[in-house]
């Protein structure tokens, strides 16, 4: 079947620099994909290079199955959205929308049609005759979607559009995007450095560290099963605990105590693996209170730190000679020097070699 956007071999150099190393991907016909990493990962790079904004230095970039390589932007089939709003001060929001329409020539009544179809969707009916300057962050924003939505593509790619907004705006425009791929069913491929976004968006999300994808599958397979250290540390708010031991006879000794790990899921070939390790624990899943004896590991910890977050409270601790976090129920009323019953099961954590940082 043929894919939506497929890069082959992917490389790019500045100089002796380099950004991207044979980057392979394929994005589905109407996925969602959301190229996920730290500053200076290469993802808003890589999102570049499929737009036609840079030269790649080897391998070749395919869009609805055209070698598109050397193919200029325009005639790429893609619509963008910047992280700057790039939107003309001086003309009118609906100057700005039908800009690029004007400018390939289209008929009137066409662009009059597609203006009011992207208005529609993204509600700025009501701001069709103001300017640019008399516009709020989020507005300008939903503007600068419509310009794309205008040029009825198959391929919409997103490079951080959500960055320069505050949280409440974020989130808001973070469901209509949603709203919009449902609508549309379009490929839409969106670069961020959020994880909440990367978690809330995507069908599927790579994660990028240093030129190469660490990860690529769902937000449910990445926040469960990461690959390796760098993913199970990327993932989740507050990070996942680390616990440096030594795994051997179906436990990790982690110097004061021991963890079983009968029930944890081995990748296949890994039952037996023995050696240097690390046990990661997500936060979440710690059991605190009553509950936590009926674990298969458990533990008393006295509180040193708490940071209530209204609806849930994170709370800093330790297991042995280890910083422990965990989070719990607001409603329990955790207070610095109280000591909790904490407890976990080593089904729901995962194992890296602590060498190589990969899963065990």
């Amino acid at each position: 079947m043929q894919k939506s956007v497929s890069v082959k071999g992917l490389s790019l150099n500045f100089g002796a620099v380099r950004v991207l190393q044979e980057m392979n991907l394929d994005v589905e016909n109407g996925e969602f994909l959301v190229l996920l990493g730290p500053s200076g990962c290469g993802k808003s790079t890589l999102l570049n290079c499929i737009a036609g904004l840079l030269d790649v230095s080897a391998g070749q970039i395919f869009i609805s199955g055209k070698n598109v390589t050397w193919e200029e932007p325009k005639d790429r089939g893609i619509g963008m959205v910047f992280q700057s709003y790039a939107l003309y001060p001086q003309m009118s929001v609906r100057k700005n929308l039908s800009f690029g329409l004007r400018v390939a020539g289209l008929p009137r009544d066409e662009i009059d049609e597609r203006v009011a179809r992207a208005s529609e969707m993204l509600q700025i009916e009501a701001l069709l005759d103001r300017k640019p300057a008399n516009l709020s962050g989020g507005q300008r924003q939903r503007v600068a979607i419509g310009r794309a939505l205008v040029r009825d593509v198959d391929v919409f790619l997103f490079d951080e559009p959500l960055s320069n907004l505050d949280a409440k705006l974020r989130a808001d425009l973070r469901v209509e995007i949603k709203r919009l791929h449902q609508r549309l069913k379009n490929t839409m491929i969106y670069v961020t450095h959020d994880q909440i976004e990367a978690m809330t968006l995507a069908d599927r999300i790579a994660i990028m560290k240093e030129g190469i994808i660490q990860q690529l599958d769902t937000p449910h397979m990445i926040y469960n099963n990461p690959v390796n250290l760098f993913v199970a540390g990327f993932i989740g708010s507050p990070s996942m605990n680390f616990l440096e031991g030594t795994l051997s006879g179906g436990a990790i000794d982690l110097g004061d105590v021991s963890v079983p790990t009968e029930r944890y899921g081995f990748e296949p070939g890994n039952e037996k693996w023995s050696g240097k390790a690390i046990l990661g624990v997500r936060p979440e899943h710690v059991v605190v209170g009553e509950g936590a004896s009926q674990q298969p590991f458990f533990f008393d910890a006295a509180i040193e730190i708490v940071e209530p977050m209204g609806a849930d409270t994170v709370a800093w601790t330790r297991l042995g000679s280890h910083s422990f976090t965990f989070r719990a129920d607001a409603e329990l009323n955790l207070a610095q020097g109280q000591t909790v019953k904490l407890g976990f099961d080593a089904a729901r954590a995962s194992l890296f070699d602590a060498e190589s940082g990969i899963r065990i």
